[in-house]
């Protein structure tokens, strides 16, 4: 009998005791998510939107906030150009976005290096900064991370500093040695986000991601609001985003939503990277398996909104400030956004005057330096090279987290050095070339 009683109390105490996976139906794991809203300033409005859109969807399929890490500037809710105070949407009359959106990182807390910390889960390295929060993962557990900023080949920027693919693979790489998950997703929205992962990560160690465009080419804009006088949102954030807002997580697979996704971003080539065999696995794997509330319903194509209204990310700022011309309520509102729009192109000759001369200074050629400045299709071999010039030509020349049409201009470093000159040779041409006082700002 006193077997009995004590083989049921321990029964008990295992039920009671058995762990309960986070995120998801894996009995194995639990689902941690980290989040990335990289730029500030109301020009960029859309890349916070687009993290706020995120949070909603993981929060609203069962991850806890606990499990959810979310790094933003912060500076869109309280704005003096926001129409609506306290409120960030990610399409036209939409829903608030920003209610309940935990603020872990804010302001200058949210650099590359916190953000490295916080994914391989690097308490101590936090301490006293922000939320303290970071992923606690395991062998078992499963990290999905949505990269959303500016970027360059190689680069994805954050608000005054950036952060270069091979810190950030290496990172990876060195948290799957440690058992730190059993598998990782990464969703990237940037301007040649394929080159944040191309030839940078294997093919049989659990990772697996989506960039919004190939190494070569810019992300787009869409759903421009003339109440706020900015872009909503990014083209595939909205579309891998509200295919989730619609579709059963539980049933609809990653090779699935990636067809679609790839399909309906007519703007650039959506691209998967790493262990593909990842993809027959469902959204629930990465976003959550609780089902929500409510439905979306689905965007007719021939009437897609986001597309018609989609423009280039280098082009945004330009079509921002030309809207604010034509939507001006008076003569004298319209020639404070012209004359915005003119001091943009001059900062913007600015970048492309300092950049050419570099060229020159390191070829000793100016036919040669015009090739280096227009051609963007090399494929980054000399990392070593480009990496120190990426560092001197954001030391010296122009910061590129706070410039992002510098980020433009890097491409020249990347056929700088794939044509041979070396890294000491282009930061001697930085300190030589750019002398002109420090600017911020160049959109």
């Amino acid at each position: 009998m006193k077997c009995g009683a004590l083989f049921l109390l321990l029964a008990f105490a295992a039920i009671v005791n058995a762990r309960v996976p986070v995120g998801s139906a894996d009995p194995e794991g639990d689902l941690w998510v980290v989040l990335v809203a990289g730029s500030y300033t109301w020009f960029n409005y859309r890349h916070q939107a687009d993290v706020c859109h995120a949070y909603q969807i993981v929060h609203s399929h069962g991850v806890p906030d606990d499990h959810i890490i979310v790094m933003m500037y912060d500076d869109l809710a309280t704005s003096k150009q926001n129409p609506t105070p306290g409120q960030v949407i990610n399409r036209p009359n939409g829903p608030d976005v920003y209610k309940g959106v935990p603020k872990d990182y804010i302001g200058m807390d949210v650099t590359p290096e916190n953000f490295l910390k916080v994914l391989s889960g690097d308490a101590a390295g936090l301490e006293g900064v922000g939320s303290g929060k970071v992923v606690k993962s395991g062998p078992n557990d499963r990290v999905f991370v949505n990269l959303v900023d500016h970027g360059a080949p190689g680069i994805f920027a954050f608000p005054h500093t950036f952060m270069h693919a091979k810190d950030f693979s290496s990172t990876i790489l060195q948290m799957k040695k440690d058992n730190k998950f059993k598998e990782m997703y990464v969703y990237m929205e940037a301007c040649e986000s394929g080159s944040m992962f191309q030839n940078n990560f294997p093919d049989d160690i659990g990772f697996y991601a989506l960039s919004a465009s190939n190494a070569t080419e810019s992300s787009y804009a869409c759903y421009m609001d003339t109440k706020r006088g900015t872009f909503l949102g990014d083209v595939f954030s909205i579309k891998w985003m509200e295919d989730s807002d619609r579709e059963q997580l539980t049933k609809e697979t990653l090779l699935e939503q990636f067809n679609i996704v790839q399909k309906s971003t007519t703007t650039s080539h959506v691209e998967q990277w790493g262990e593909l065999s990842l993809d027959s696995n469902t959204v629930s794997t990465i976003l959550g398996s609780k089902t929500p509330e409510g439905v979306v319903d689905p965007v007719i194509p021939s009437h897609d909104p986001c597309l018609n209204s989609s423009v280039s990310s280098p082009d945004v700022p330009v079509a921002i400030l030309q809207s604010n011309i034509d939507n001006a309520a008076n003569a004298g509102e319209a020639q404070m956004w012209q004359k915005q729009l003119i001091k943009l192109h001059e900062n913007r000759n600015l970048v492309n005057s300092i950049t050419k001369k570099l060229a020159i200074e390191v070829t000793g050629d100016g036919e040669m330096a015009q090739e280096m400045t227009t051609d963007k299709h090399h494929v980054i071999t000399q990392w070593d090279c480009y990496e120190q010039a990426a560092d001197a030509y954001n030391e010296n020349c122009f910061n590129l987290g706070e410039n992002p049409y510098a980020l433009r201009a890097v491409h020249t470093l990347v056929n700088l050095c794939e044509h041979g000159h070396t890294a000491s040779d282009i930061i001697a041409a930085t300190e030589k070339v750019c002398t002109h006082p420090h600017i911020t700002e160049i959109h």
